[in-house]
């Protein structure tokens, strides 16, 4: 069968309930038995077909009960509101494994994970991320907060920097590790302070991260 060809490119944060590093990174088990995690990326360049995705940010929510792996996942996705009906389209195919060999990239792996989807939402967003300062903040008035910063040493708070490098990761190929708070009011209400964030730049095709 053949697919749509796509590619997208850009800056992410990622912020989740378990610990700095996140188990999930090295196959273990959420720090608190579940996962809960708030993910915004924007696409600096990007298409699918003919349709051109560049600078365009989405955001997704997410709450598993126990371990990604272990399914009946929930997730809600947001796009930015300035995004076309058909830029919409695509990036909701990309977002949700479709037009990807299975397993090739985050979004295939999540989506075979996921029970409940929510209705996409639309909306203005607020994204700002600096990958190697470990900085980023996400806003969605009225229904999402989310900010990441580096960790800093307990004896005198100077920023740490520590890089997780995954030569076959199906997300990132090296992220910077990092701080993370967040708290959503949409349909998937989740909060975490102190918790996991990562910071990375992306590049995918339906085959896979591009290295």
């Amino acid at each position: 069968m053949s697919m749509a060809d796509w590619r997208m490119q850009g800056v992410e944060f990622a912020t989740c309930n378990c610990n700095w590093g996140c188990p999930c990174q090295f196959s273990a088990l959420p720090s608190y038995g579940k996962c809960e995690a708030v993910v915004a990326m924007r696409i600096e360049q990007g298409h699918h077909l003919a349709v051109n995705l560049d600078d365009l940010c989405w955001v997704a929510t997410f709450a598993w009960p126990k371990a990604i792996h272990q399914g009946n996942g929930r997730c809600q996705v947001f796009i930015e509101d300035k995004a076309t009906a058909e830029q919409r389209a695509a990036l909701l195919r990309i977002l949700s494994g479709e037009d990807t060999e299975p397993g090739a990239t985050v979004f295939s792996v999540f989506a075979s994970t996921i029970s409940e989807m929510h209705e996409p939402q639309f909306v203005p967003i607020a994204f700002r991320v600096d990958v190697d300062k470990r900085e980023a903040h996400v806003h969605i008035a009225g229904v999402l907060e989310a900010s990441g910063e580096p960790i800093r040493s307990p004896v005198d708070g100077a920023p740490q920097e520590v890089r997780l490098v995954l030569p076959n990761g199906f997300e990132f190929t090296e992220a910077q590790m990092g701080n993370g708070n967040f708290q959503t009011q949409g349909a998937i209400k989740i909060a975490s302070q102190q918790g996991h964030g990562h910071f990375a730049r992306l590049h995918f095709t339906g085959q896979g991260v591009v290295r």
